[in-house]
């Protein structure tokens, strides 16, 4: 079976990680990719992710001031279907990169930038390490280091946030051009990827009810799930995900052996019956209290280090990871990807050496295949039909992202509501809802079968989180639903993948986090594990679930088959690990940046430092001259006497001496949730957006995550009511109104007594 993306070129100007990993994973689907890298190289050369992030690529050099090597890379872009780059505005214009100059001379080019921010926001020109963007953006802001204080984010989440919102914006792309015949940019950035992960925690209205939860129950300052890790006979740590453990019979029993019992209600143990807890842990080994907490299907895992996963058996089995042979290293394990498609992934080659590939890129030349489909579209993915069963947060954000791009979507929701609109978690249920229509149907009353029936047949793709055991219960597997409608694109999110000994096991981000490796990475020396309250691992598996679900969307369009696709927790986990690799011949990790004992950096150069107002400086100085420059701010001659100089001056004369310099670096600014909405409402990259909600009035939210260009996004819809859209979606669907008024009085349906906005 041909590869999904066969037949496609990619040119990559991207280095660090979200273009380079966006590019390979969409090479491993099957692209032609060509990696084109200035003289000295991409810099994360230097580093063993190259091995991972720039696998399947072939490399070229190419000087762009050279105008021989400027008319080589035009040579590429003619063949070329994708150009990827993450170029700013002068370095664009210079070398007649621009969209409009591109637009011009390859009408049917489709041009990705991968940012640090908006390319058309007032910050477009700023430096765009992930470092600054966490400092500028306030996502910094959001973890409290074990001193105090903004904590630097060891897990680089924005960037990989980034990486799949680029994949998914060049595939969206692509079926564009299908349509249309068209190219034209797909912008995103770091900074929208650090508001896409901040959509699970910044919303406000105008009238903020209980069943919102309050601001208070969620701050930064608490620890939440973080609270949930506890320390076992050996030392070792077990994470849970919420409070069902304290149910489980081998905790009861331990406790009643201390003589205390536990009674309270909430989302967390009150602290004495916390600490009661914390002291139970300690009486029984790690594997005990796994075995015991499994039995009774409690979702948790442990605090493993990272690059455990590469040597997990249901990793394994879902072919998360990949043994080759490497040229350099030897027999390593790298992983391959977050999610399972339809042909599967499948590597090209290991990652090139520099300019590897020039002679054979320049001795043959490909000519890229032109469509001659004329639609107009108003939105990218305009009348594409989505039904989302999922609830919880891994499974209901990638529908709103394809909602955001233009589909349409329809929350099947239990008539009680999805499980997350419960108070205390009603936050989280709105940072996943955005643009859909809600229909509450009781799924286990046989009656609601033709209704179903009637959505799948409408459907192009079906997305849930079910689990899967559960689905099939339901008769909303993906064969059953494949029998109905047997082009359906049918995409599953899972705790621990579809297939292996766990695949029906229960997970939540917490766990994801826990077998990740950034907990324990994340900590400081001698610290707890650090769990990150915006629930990362949450984010990245939809949105990489997304990247499967747009793959198989492709396939779909142009070959008429359906398939089944996935992604879960786990695969997202594996996938952040891709900074190092194993190495089996020593069974040993290759070299990685380390987080420093005080959590404010990895190294000098790359770091946060206190100034002596009380207030923070972030900085991204990765070369030696930057370095020197770094030193120069602080006005000393050894890199570890900086931050005792920074410590003397204000961050206003830090930061001017460091703008001077050409070192750079920003303002770890703080509480920026507010000032975000301040700043964002009505600005021309539509950071921030609000619309009328029935409940809570004016409702904002972090708004568009791309820029297609003229191509409009969907992002004037709050999130439903329960039932909201009932008596609508039936009637499109073909009921009558006596037909639905059954349907209704017999419990099949429920509709709500609220305003169409």
């Amino acid at each position: 079976m041909d590869a999904i993306l066969s037949g496609i070129r990619i040119i990559d100007m991207t280095m660090g990680l979200a273009g380079p990993v966006a590019v390979r994973l969409l090479a491993e689907a099957g692209a032609d990719v060509i990696k084109v890298e200035p003289p000295g190289g991409d810099p994360t050369r230097a580093q063993s992710a190259f091995e991972t992030w720039n696998r399947s690529k072939r490399s070229i050099v190419l000087e762009l001031d050279d105008p021989l090597d400027r008319a080589r890379l035009d040579e590429l872009l003619s063949s070329a279907d994708v150009l990827v780059h993450g170029l700013r505005a002068d370095s664009r214009t210079k070398h007649s990169l621009d969209d409009d100059s591109l637009s011009a001379r390859f009408p049917d080019l489709i041009v990705s930038s991968v940012l640090g921010y908006a390319q058309n926001h007032p910050d477009a020109d700023l430096p765009g390490y992930d470092i600054l963007v966490q400092a500028r953006t306030g996502l910094m802001d959001e973890m409290i280091a074990a001193g105090g204080g903004p904590m630097f984010h060891r897990f680089p989440a924005a960037s990989w946030m980034t990486s799949y919102l680029t994949a998914i914006g060049i595939i969206t792309r692509l079926l564009v051009r299908d349509r249309t015949g068209a190219g034209g940019p797909v912008r995103t950035s770091l900074q929208q990827g650090a508001a896409a992960l901040l959509m699970l925690l910044w919303h406000d209205g105008e009238k903020i009810t209980p069943e919102m939860g309050t601001k208070a129950a969620l701050t930064k300052e608490h620890p939440g799930p973080g609270l949930l890790c506890f320390k076992c006979a050996d030392g070792h740590f077990l994470q849970f995900g919420s409070i069902g453990f304290t149910e489980a019979p081998i905790l009861m029993e331990t406790l009643a052996e201390m003589g205390h019992f536990l009674d309270f209600e909430g989302l967390l143990p009150p602290p004495e019956f916390l600490a009661h807890i914390r002291e139970a842990f300690t009486k029984r080994t790690l594997a005990e209290w796994l075995g015991g907490m499994r039995e009774y299907d409690v979702p948790c895992e442990p605090i493993q280090p990272l690059g455990s996963v590469y040597r997990d058996p249901q990793v394994i089995a879902n072919d998360y990871v990949v043994d080759l042979d490497h040229s350099r290293f030897g027999p390593v394990r790298q992983t391959l990807a977050p999610f399972r498609t339809d042909p599967p992934a499948h590597v090209q080659r290991q990652a090139p050496a520099l300019d590897e590939h020039r002679a054979e890129t320049f001795s043959s030349r490909a000519e890229r295949s032109r469509t001659s489909a004329a639609e107009s579209l108003r939105r990218p993915l305009e009348g594409v039909k989505v039904l989302d069963f999922g609830m919880f947060y891994a499974g209901p954000f990638a529908p709103v992202l394809l909602s955001d791009l233009g589909a349409e979507v329809i929350k099947v929701e239990p008539i009680t509501g999805d499980r997350m609109r419960t108070k205390g978690q009603n936050r989280m249920f709105l940072g996943a809802q955005r643009g859909k229509r809600s229909l509450a149907i009781d799924l286990q009353n046989p009656a609601s079968r033709p209704v179903i029936e009637r959505l799948v047949q409408w459907a192009d793709i079906v997305h849930h989180n079910i689990r899967m055991r559960a689905a099939e219960r339901l008769a909303i597997d993906y064969q059953s639903l494949k029998a109905i409608n047997p082009a359906l694109v049918y995409c599953h999110v899972s705790s621990y993948g579809p297939i292996g000994l766990r695949a029906d096991q229960p997970g939540l981000d917490p766990i994801a986090q826990a077998a990740s490796g950034w907990q324990l990475e994340s900590a400081a020396e001698g610290g707890a594990p650090v769990w990150y309250r915006f629930a990362p691992m949450d984010s990245l598996a939809a949105t990489s679930s997304l990247v499967a679900t747009m793959l198989a969307l492709f396939r779909q369009r142009r070959t008429g088959e359906g398939s089944f696709v996935s992604g879960s927790l786990l695969g997202a986990a594996v996938e952040s690990n891709s900074e190092t690799m194993l190495l089996r011949d020593t069974d040993t990790l290759a070299p990685y940046p380390h987080l420093l004992p005080d959590q404010t950096g990895v190294s000098a150069g790359y770091r946060i430092y206190s100034t002596v107002d009380g207030e923070r400086v972030a900085v991204a100085a990765l070369d030696d001259r930057r370095l020197a420059a770094l030193r120069a701010v602080a006005g000393v001659d050894a890199d570890n006497a900086v931050a005792a100089a920074l410590a003397q001056l204000t961050s206003t004369e830090v930061l001017n001496r460091a703008s001077a310099a050409g070192c750079p670096m920003e303002l770890v600014r703080l509480n920026q949730e507010l000032p975000f909405y301040e700043r964002e409402l009505g600005g021309p990259s539509r950071l921030a957006v609000s619309y009328p909600h029935p409940t809570y009035g004016e409702f904002v939210q972090p708004g568009a995550f791309w820029d297609f260009g003229a191509l409009d996004l969907r992002l004037d819809t709050a999130p439903p009511q329960l039932g909201q859209h009932t008596n609508e979606v039936l009637q499109g669907l073909g009921f009558s109104a006596d037909e639905i008024a059954t349907l209704e009085s017999d419990g099949v349906v429920s509709t709500a007594n609220v305003p169409h906005l």
